[in-house]
């Protein structure tokens, strides 16, 4: 399948710098199977009638760490200015991250964070080079480990806004806030499950007295949710490994609605992703905790869930791959070009969509 099939013409003024206020007044664009009703123009808060009572939606609750970190290595008088995105962590002092410049770093290297304006007040926050590897990866051990140095990482780093928002503006206090959905409780991704960021206390009241149910996993969303496929073949391409968590508890309510009849929304490609990693042969859900590489594209044969609530994504990007499988290609390109003409807002910050499979399970 060539990659080409997902490509996209897209404004960049229908990129969305910030999130709509309040966060349930976003757009939603709702794609159904049904020819004469394919498309409708809703919001997110008319999302308790265009569900049923007993249908369950699975939220990530994962959060967003200001995992950016800028500073300096300094190697034989010479000085150079270090980026580096934390994306896993392997100990309590060491991270894998991408740093730029990478060719300029060495196994070895000191490199000190943060400016002298705004040191942490432990000091400044050293980390050594200990292995380089391909694609800018390194891995750093840090001088401070555990509680000590998510602390320094709080106090010293920037929130890592995709790069289609960072190219546009510097990120902010304001992101550390708005970057979060309101579901966040297990610090550990790079990127926000963006589906999330349009709940609000006011819409999940009103989703519960409908009758739906809101359950939560957990996914660490890695930096390769940003990244466009390029590889001129689909399946050349190579899926970033993230950590997820399921429960007993939750696969157990999860599994008791679908069984009364329910159905289950995934609240993101992410929550979806997870779903269907640990969903066995007949859809059930089991207990996960497992990293997933798994990767979605048309053919694929949809096991956990019923309908998906997500927003709209880049060009060539394993996501609108995801979307096109789940919905099906050409409805999700004819869906893709009335939301451009129609301006809805795209990508992280943007406007939301409601999908519902190609052919029901």
């Amino acid at each position: 399948m060539k990659t080409d099939l997902f490509d996209f013409e897209l404004p960049q003024e229908a990129i969305a710098l910030r999130p709509a206020e309040p966060r349930d007044s976003a757009r939603l664009l709702v794609v159904r199977p049904e020819a004469e009703h394919e498309l409708e123009d809703r919001t997110m808060r008319d999302l308790p009638s265009l569900l049923r009572k007993g249908d369950v939606l699975v939220v990530n609750d994962t959060k967003v760490i200001p995992a950016r970190l800028f500073g300096t290595r300094e190697r034989n008088g010479v000085t150079v200015e270090v980026e580096a995105t934390l994306i896993k962590r392997l100990g309590p002092e060491r991270w894998q991250a991408l740093a730029r410049p990478a060719k300029r770093l060495e196994p070895g290297d000191r490199v000190r964070f943060g400016h002298e304006s705004r040191v942490c007040l432990l000091g400044a926050l050293d980390a050594t080079v200990e292995e380089k590897g391909g694609g800018g990866e390194i891995t750093l051990r840090f001088d401070f480990h555990g509680a000590i140095l998510d602390e320094a990482i709080d106090a010293l780093g920037h929130i890592p806004l995709p790069p289609y928002i960072a190219s546009k503006r510097e990120d902010d206090e304001r992101d550390r806030g708005d970057y979060q959905t309101m579901f966040a409780a297990h610090e550990g991704s790079v990127a926000a499950p963006t589906a999330g960021l349009h709940f609000t206390d006011l819409l999940t009241a009103n989703l519960r007295d409908a009758g739906v149910g809101i359950e939560r996993v957990t996914l660490h969303v890695g930096p390769g949710t940003f990244l466009p496929v390029k590889t001129d073949d689909v399946g050349a391409h190579k899926m970033h490994a993230e950590y997820g968590q399921i429960n007993d508890a939750t696969a157990d309510a999860i599994n008791k609605a679908k069984a009364e009849g329910g159905r289950v929304i995934a609240v993101g490609t992410t929550a979806l992703r997870l779903l269907e990693s640990a969903a066995d042969l007949n859809g059930k859900i089991k207990p996960f905790a497992s990293e997933t590489d798994i990767f979605i594209t048309p053919g694929y044969r949809f096991r956990a869930v019923d309908a998906l609530l997500t927003n709209f994504h880049l060009p060539r990007s394993t996501l609108f791959m995801l979307v096109s499988a789940f919905s099906g290609l050409e409805r999700m390109k004819r869906a893709y070009v009335y939301a451009i003409a129609s301006g809805y807002r795209f990508y992280s910050y943007g406007d939301g969509s409601l999908l519902f499979p190609e052919s029901p399970r």
